[in-house]
């Protein structure tokens, strides 16, 4: 209808200008509750090895380094799914990714409530990983409806679905598993994947992600359902890559917009360690391992430390009982709450890398009085502070991920940062179990001490302040 009329009036606008102009509404709340659930569905498949591992332990007479095994083969898992799938939904776009993600995850998560043994376990866990590693498709989905005013602040309520998945996680651990057991924990944890296939239905592809490939008609009649049902209207004019910046006849012409497309992900990987890109993607792979590091391995010592794993340490928590450990990571999980409201209030006003400095920092003093032993109720204070603080500092790590690499290598980009990042968590139950159960407690908190430190160094070094920024959409190597 007004597609042709537009065309003859000469006027151009960006994708930011139309999702500026679109504005936040419905369309967008839609967006963002899809995206959430996608973001519980991890988190709770994530946080599931928390209580699984020691149930485990009992029943199939698990060495040390089985139960660390499992949860190695789980981030194992993650690391290929996140290199993967942000390759994959860069060159065939985001919604496919999400299907594909959602599809993967609940069906081996049903696999694994059936399993037989511990290897058959470790390997449905290991593809519950691999799916569970496109979690970071969705909030990339998301971020591309989202204006860049107030861009931190929606991204900060988007990061809040995952502390709503732990939380949730560690609820029902408290409720199922003194009761029905691991089995059942499972199946009640796999409904949030099984919704997001479900619900795949009602997703549509990322306009931004259309408009980057050349596809500007179909990014344009996404962009007018947006505003239809916003109740808002898209500027006067022809939508057209953001990076157009002379005005010719043939860039009008549909299918002339010249834009850096992916050919392959082999080609996205090389536009990330392009000169450009080079020193911003080295420094937050880095930052991606010492937050997955320090973050894992929080959850790790409070499970440790409330189930009594070192005998002779004053440092644990003297609570052997089932229901005391799953009591204790309730608690634990509850800092994510003040952590996301923090990095909330933080993001936009002070900017992102200040921002993560600060709550290493802070994640750094909350564990020092750790190197010695502590009483009780101090040393649950203590990892309630150090996880609010790098659960914060996580949260927005992944928005400056989002916000620095252009649409085109997006998901590429925020995937092999996640990949990347998997070492931190794949070690950290290594390190951390043994440490722990060898009561070499100053040895275990030295190990966090350090990667805190690197993590605060590395974001400094950074050389982007994304706050405010437009995104980009293509990025010329």
């Amino acid at each position: 209808m007004a597609i042709e009329q537009v065309e003859e009036d000469g006027a151009l606008y960006t994708m930011e200008e139309a999702l500026t102009s679109v504005g936040i509404g419905k369309f967008q709340y839609m967006v963002l509750c899809y995206a959430g659930l996608g973001s519980i569905s991890e988190a709770v498949e994530t946080m599931i090895l928390s209580f699984i591992g020691p149930a485990l332990r009992s029943q199939w007479s698990l060495s040390p380094t089985q139960e660390s095994l499992m949860s190695t083969v789980v981030f194992v898992g993650m690391l290929i799914g996140a290199l993967f799938w942000g390759f994959i939904t860069d060159c065939y776009g985001r919604r496919r990714g999400l299907l594909s993600i959602a599809l993967v995850t609940a069906v081996c998560a049903t696999f694994s409530i059936f399993s037989p043994n511990y290897n058959w376990l470790l390997a449905m866990r290991m593809m519950v990983g691999f799916g569970a590693g496109g979690g970071l498709v969705y909030g990339s989905w998301f971020l591309e409806f989202v204006p860049s005013h107030n861009r931190g602040m929606w991204m900060m309520i988007y990061a809040g679905c995952w502390t709503i998945g732990t939380i949730l996680e560690a609820l029902l651990a408290l409720m199922i598993m003194p009761r029905l057991g691991w089995r059942w924990l499972l199946a009640l944890s796999s409904i949030p994947s099984f919704a997001a296939l479900l619900l795949f239905v009602f997703t549509v592809e990322s306009p931004r992600y259309l408009c980057a490939i050349g596809r500007t008609r179909d990014a344009y009649h996404i962009l007018k359902n947006i505003a239809v049902v916003n109740k808002t209207q898209l500027p006067p004019g022809k939508l057209v890559s953001s990076q157009v910046t002379e005005v010719h006849e043939e860039l009008l012409s549909p299918g002339k917009i010249k834009v850096s497309i992916l050919k392959s992900g082999f080609s996205s990987l090389l536009m990330l360690l392009s000169p450009a890109l080079l020193r911003n993607t080295l420094l937050i792979w880095v930052l991606y391992i010492g937050n997955s590091f320090s973050y894992y391995g929080i959850i790790l010592l409070t499970s440790l430390f409330s189930s009594g794993q070192c005998q002779h340490s004053s440092i644990a928590l003297n609570l052997n009982d089932d229901q005391s450990l799953y009591t204790n990571v309730l608690i634990n999980s509850l800092a994510e709450i003040p952590g996301t409201l923090l990095a909330a209030i933080m993001v936009d006003k002070v900017g992102r890398k200040f921002s993560v400095a600060l709550m290493c920092g802070l994640s750094f003093l909350s564990l020092l009085p750790l190197l010695a032993p502590q009483l009780p109720a101090l040393t649950t204070a203590l990892l309630f502070g150090a996880r609010t603080f790098i659960s914060g500092s996580f949260v927005i790590v992944d928005v400056y991920c989002r916000e620095i690499y252009p649409t085109s290598v997006r998901s590429t980009g925020i995937g092999v940062a996640n990949s990347v990042g998997r070492i931190g968590p794949m070690i950290s139950p290594i390190v951390v179990v043994q440490l722990v159960r060898g009561c070499h407690q100053t040895a275990a908190i030295v190990c966090f001490e350090v990667v805190l430190v690197l993590s605060a160094v590395s974001v400094l070094l950074l050389s982007v302040e994304t706050k405010g920024r437009e995104l980009i959409d293509i990025h010329d190597v």
